[in-house]
Formats: C-alpha cells, sequence, structure tokens
C-alpha cells in the first residue's frame, strides 16, 4: 500500500478552497494517483523527478518514491501561476 504524505504547502492551499465540488474532484484525484502514481505527466529540468495533473483549473504536482513506497503531494496550484 502506498503511503501518502502531504506537504504544508498544499495542505494550506486545500483548506482555503470553499467549494465542496472542487475539493471532491481534487480528491478524486489523489485517491487515482494513489492508485497508480505514474498517472502524472513527468516534469522536467527544474521540477525533474515530480508529476503533474491537471485538475480544473489547477495543477496538482506531486512525486512518488518507489524504493519508499512513499507518495508526496506536494503544491496545489492555479495554472496561470505557472
Amino acid at each position: 500500500m502506498v503511503e501518502v504524505e502531504f506537504t504544508k504547502e498544499f495542505s494550506s492551499i486545500f483548506l482555503k478552497i470553499k467549494e465542496d465540488s472542487m475539493k471532491s474532484k481534487i480528491m478524486k484525484q489523489l485517491k487515482k494517483i494513489k492508485e497508480n502514481p505514474e498517472i502524472g505527466k513527468p516534469m522536467q529540468h527544474a521540477r525533474k523527478g515530480t508529476r503533474e495533473v491537471y485538475v480544473k483549473p489547477f495543477r496538482l504536482s506531486y512525486a512518488y518514491h518507489l524504493r519508499e513506497n512513499v507518495l508526496y503531494i506536494l503544491d496545489l496550484y492555479h495554472k496561470k501561476r505557472q
């Protein structure tokens, strides 16, 4: 079973979201990522080693370490902030 850890950045942004429908979408994506950590788009350059999935209008950034079997949820940011 994959262990999931959330960063402070992700947690603070997630708590600020007021719409329950948006929180639900994010939770669905987290569940999909937990089932298959390699579904996200691999990042390059400065973000190498991380992956992202799109949860309109946000991007969910995460990293998966196979040896430790740990999934780190790194950040949730607006697409325009990229």
